[in-house]
């Protein structure tokens, strides 16, 4: 028997239908535009490229089509931030060329200058990016993708692109790409993590011009897709150095569509070595919605933080979603980790950065709950004129019980979140939640598992069209578009067995916009 546990009134109505230009302020409200989430003024925008960190500043460059609102040819659209949450729109960073298009890639700050490049004591910013020669592709060759640099002077405003382009040559792969580099204090090289086909291949260089390949990982395993922006990191472990590979396959996602992996192990400068090769997949986030993330480069040691983006689409349904003047955001920007998981081993885990506080509200916490599922009751919060909101619940749930939290708007649309202890999943439906009809691909149910060995805390990021959950801080990570007629605001929470909510906050998120 299902009973309520409890009510959360509407946090208030916010009318998103209408239909509007830019404000000249940076506002950008168009129904279903995200308030909280990095996303273009316009057109059409794909996986997060060039991420690094520099004087001060976080750069975020991207896949960008800026004549169209459907991938086509591609560019790298640029916006800065301070503090991971504002953003300013830049000018388009790099254009196509003789050798094609701008596909994805990386950028590092060569403070060494080991590249020459620099001058007058200036750091180098230099892009590592995929060049795509679609004349190439056109005529039947394969090898049409090939890898080059720029470089930028004056923290990424204006690039010069390297004379002697390309700087790795196509071996004759159809598929050959999206190079992340970053450096290697032991071995002190450049480490290139390439997308190619069907594995990754580790290529090192001391100048960032002249590449030498190492070694490949991942041609014995069955991806069930093309691999695309991988991601080579390392991170503490109990005291120890961990190296994570990140791996974005399109299609092979458990949920179907394109989806991002993991694999923990060792990096000696040459070889990737995973802890464990045949132990089950590891996927970085279990919505749908996540895709093609990878790390900031050059952060502080001081900061020593690793920092991760990803688009928030799906390959399945990306160039029809129902926007018009704008396609994809990215997600809030995570911090990562690596944790104690299941039988003793790490896991990667990510939290929204700690900066969300600089567009958050004040919490508003109810310390009267209705516990238990026979006792029903309500709870209001007093959010009004919000962008996008917060909600941090948690639940102690016992035998078979379940938890569902139902986010609704006025117009009846509704997500379901359940928390079924007896199956040790969560499940997040969104069959019901607004427009899904562009594509049959969109609307389902997604599981994740969870352990229920304690307290579950469920923290969710709530905006225009995204629903973003993080249970047990970040141990389970579900990334989910939607799109409602308005902000779903109003939220219900019920359950049956021995289910309790033993916490319940809100608060608002403002717009980064304004």
């Amino acid at each position: 028997m299902i009973t309520a546990i409890t009510v959360l009134s509407l946090f208030g109505s916010c009318n998103k239908t209408e239909k509007k230009e830019v404000e000249e302020n940076g506002l950008m409200s168009e129904q279903w535009r995200p308030q909280i989430h990095f996303s273009p003024k316009a057109q059409w925008m794909n996986d997060p490229n060039g991420m690094v960190y520099h004087d001060g500043e976080y750069h975020l460059f991207y896949q960008y089509h800026p004549n169209s609102s459907v991938w086509g040819s591609m560019h790298w659209g640029h916006a800065v931030s301070k503090d991971l949450m504002h953003w300013q729109h830049l000018p388009i960073a790099l254009y196509p060329d003789s050798l094609g298009t701008i596909f994805s890639g990386s950028a590092v700050a060569d403070v060494n200058n080991t590249s020459g490049f620099g001058k007058d004591g200036k750091t180098p910013l230099v892009a590592i990016f995929t060049n795509h020669s679609h004349e190439k592709e056109r005529e039947g060759q394969i090898d049409y993708q090939t890898q080059s640099i720029a470089y930028s002077l004056d923290n990424g405003r204006t690039w010069m692109k390297y004379e002697n382009n390309p700087v790795l040559d196509n071996p004759g792969i159809r598929d050959f790409r999206d190079p992340k580099v970053r450096w290697h204090e032991s071995t002190q090289k450049w480490i290139m993590t390439l997308a190619v086909k069907d594995r990754v291949s580790f290529y090192s260089s001391s100048d960032l011009k002249e590449w030498t390949l190492e070694s490949s990982f991942g041609q014995d395993e069955e991806h069930n897709g093309v691999v695309e922006c991988p991601d080579l990191f390392p991170l503490n472990y109990n005291g120890e150095e961990k190296w994570v590979l990140l791996i974005s396959l399109n299609p092979g996602f458990l949920h179907g569509g394109s989806g991002t992996k993991y694999y923990i192990g060792e990096f000696d400068g040459t070889e990737f070595t995973p802890d464990d090769l045949n132990a089950p997949t590891h996927w970085f986030d279990f919505g749908k919605d996540n895709y093609a993330g990878v790390t900031w480069s050059n952060i502080p040691e001081e900061d020593g933080r690793t920092l991760f983006i990803g688009w928030m689409s799906n390959w399945q349904y990306a160039t029809v979603v129902p926007t018009e003047q704008w396609r994809s955001a990215m997600t809030l920007p995570r911090s990562l980790e690596l944790v104690e998981g299941a039988g003793g081993k790490p896991v990667l885990i990510g939290e929204v950065v700690n900066t969300i506080e600089n567009i958050a509200g004040e919490w508003q916490e109810k310390s009267d709950l209705p516990v238990a599922a026979a006792e029903a009751g309500s709870l209001e919060f007093n959010l009004e004129k919000e962008a996008a909101y917060q909600l941090s619940l948690e639940f102690d749930l016992q035998m078979d019980a379940t938890a569902t939290i139902d986010l609704y708007n006025e117009a009846g649309d509704s997500i379901f979140i359940t928390l079924d202890k007896n199956r040790e999943l969560v499940v997040f439906d969104r069959i019901d939640s607004g427009e899904t009809a562009f594509n049959e691909n969109f609307p389902g149910k997604y599981d994740a598992p969870v352990a229920f060995d304690g307290p579950v805390k469920v923290d969710l990021y709530i905006d225009q069209s995204s629903v973003e959950m993080f249970i047990n801080g970040g141990k389970v990570q579900m990334t989910n578009l939607v799109f409602p007629e308005t902000l779903l605001t109003g939220v219900e929470i019920y359950g049956s067995g021995e289910s309790m909510l033993t916490t319940a906050k809100g608060r608002v998120l403002n717009s980064i916009w304004r």
